[in-house]
């Protein structure tokens, strides 16, 4: 069986409150390189070329382990969600966070 693996962006947060208050620009706002509902489908060729640079830096580092055990045919986070295909993860950025859905899509071999 062979694996691909969809990214999902379900929604990007922003505070402004904490941006004001930490960040060297305080109006940076929300992020701007991912809009809800933007979704990608990756390939084990497309993982260590971050999906071809579609991706931040940061939200490749904190996605990425899951890709690679979605692209491996591996349970995402078996017993956490309520399908083991399936795990919902962020980036690491605290003032505009972005909520991620990844899926492991199974594809059966030719025969």
């Amino acid at each position: 069986m062979k694996h691909e693996c969809r990214i999902t962006v379900l929604e990007t947060r922003c505070f402004p409150e904490l941006q004001e208050k930490y960040l060297a620009d305080p109006m940076s706002g929300p992020c701007r390189f991912f809009q809800p509902g933007d979704t990608f489908l990756l390939r084990q060729e497309d993982f260590f070329r971050m999906a071809n640079g579609k991706f931040c830096s940061e939200a490749w580092d904190a996605i990425s382990r899951y890709v690679y055990a979605a692209l491996q045919g591996g349970s995402i986070m078996k017993g956490w969600t309520n399908d083991e295909r399936m795990m919902i993860a962020c980036c690491n950025d605290g003032t505009r966070p972005v909520i991620f859905k990844i899926e492991r899509i199974d594809i059966p071999e030719d025969e």
